[in-house]
């Protein structure tokens, strides 16, 4: 039986597909990170970079998070710029900073270096997830990239940019040298999902962390083109595909359209007016603010509630947070919190009209609809 087949009835796959689940599944953004001891001790001494290449190393943190809060899918451990590395690029993550590229991308002759991936490029990606699966059994793994704009972002400004100064002004100034950068990295984009799939991936996320950056008729125009070749580059695969973006309110309608099968939310939007926007058709992802873990017990719970009532809307949900989670975080305050969301959405019989989001049953503030 392969991974994919091994994970369909798992209740992070049924909720993408907006079937009827047994309770609400959970997974983080960043589970695999810092805000576990058991991470910051096996990648003591280890660059970011190195510790994305070892599949070793890649298998065990993958699944720290699985054993330590029980999520209901695992997010393969790696960086967004792992493949840009992978065809040659000097580029370097530095502690505190984030990703730095030594020479930017800023010129039609720059776009030379911008091979395109092949999967012995990325060899390590095969066998971690060639592992993982393995373990995993049937808990779902998402595979996962950086999408173009968040790509380019980074190769343009030769770093993090709080403005993305140097990256408008190309996008505006020089929209043909635009497109085309945007072009070939859906192209490198489309390659690694494609190679995490193929591993064994039962769904992947492209994450568009600073698109929300742009306004909609921005976006429209100079970046779905590259995310729309993206999803339709997998779609044949079958798998659940996730788009997500920071700051993207404004933008929810045109990720939806841009070709994903659930849509990332983040805090500021809640989900009932996020399905509004967004569509039928689609599942939601999120969103609790990843700050609301460092209040008590008792308002985390509260919070988490408004965002159950809030998905009622969602013809599928998927519980996260709306974004990362925080370095500082208590690992037990997620475990807390995955225990909370499943025993609160327990469900003891198969109607689809209760299963599949907290729906017009769903008035009384404390209390979510349940079944005898």
């Amino acid at each position: 039986m392969s991974a994919h087949q091994q994970t369909a009835a798992s209740p992070f796959i049924l909720a993408c597909r907006r079937r009827p689940v047994p309770h609400t599944p959970v997974w983080f953004m960043r589970q695999a990170g810092r805000s576990l001891p058991e991470y910051l001790k096996v990648r003591e001494g280890i660059p970011m970079l190195e510790s994305c290449m070892r599949p070793d190393l890649v298998t065990e943190i993958t699944l720290q998070p699985v054993r330590r809060h029980k999520v209901d899918a695992a997010i393969y451990f790696s960086d967004i710029v792992v493949p840009l590395k992978a065809i040659g690029l000097d580029l370097d993550i530095k502690p505190g900073v984030g990703p730095v590229v030594e020479q930017p991308i800023r010129s039609r002759e720059d776009l030379q270096r911008l091979r395109p991936l092949d999967p012995d490029d990325v060899k390590y990606v095969t066998e971690a997830i060639g592992m993982l699966t393995g373990e995993l059994g049937e808990t779902p793994l998402i595979g996962f990239a950086g999408a173009p704009f968040t790509l380019a972002s980074y190769l343009v400004e030769g770093g993090p940019s709080r403005n993305h100064e140097r990256t408008k002004a190309l996008m505006y100034g020089e929209p043909e040298l635009w497109a085309d950068l945007l072009d070939r990295l859906a192209d490198i984009t489309s390659a690694f999902l494609k190679v995490q799939i193929e591993a064994g991936a039962s769904a992947v996320q492209l994450f568009d962390s600073w698109v929300g950056a742009l306004a909609p008729e921005d976006y429209r125009r100079h970046v779905m083109p590259a995310s729309v070749k993206v999803f339709r580059s997998v779609a044949d695969y079958g798998v659940p595909r996730i788009h997500f973006g920071v700051g993207t309110g404004e933008l929810l309608g045109l990720m939806g359209e841009a070709g994903a099968d659930v849509v990332g939310v983040d805090w500021r939007v809640p989900l009932d007016e996020a399905a509004r926007r967004v569509g039928p058709g689609k599942a939601l992802q999120g969103n609790l603010d990843p700050a609301v873990l460092f209040a008590p017990r008792e308002a985390v719970e509260k919070k988490t509630r408004e965002v159950l009532y809030s998905a009622g809307a969602a013809p599928g949900h998927i519980f996260n947070l709306g974004h990362g989670v925080l370095p500082t975080t208590d690992p037990d305050a997620l475990t807390r919190l995955v225990d909370f969301v499943h025993t609160e959405t327990a469900r003891t019989n198969l109607d689809p009209s209760i299963l599949i989001g907290c729906k017009a049953p769903c008035t009384t503030p404390g209390k979510l609809p349940r079944t005898s």
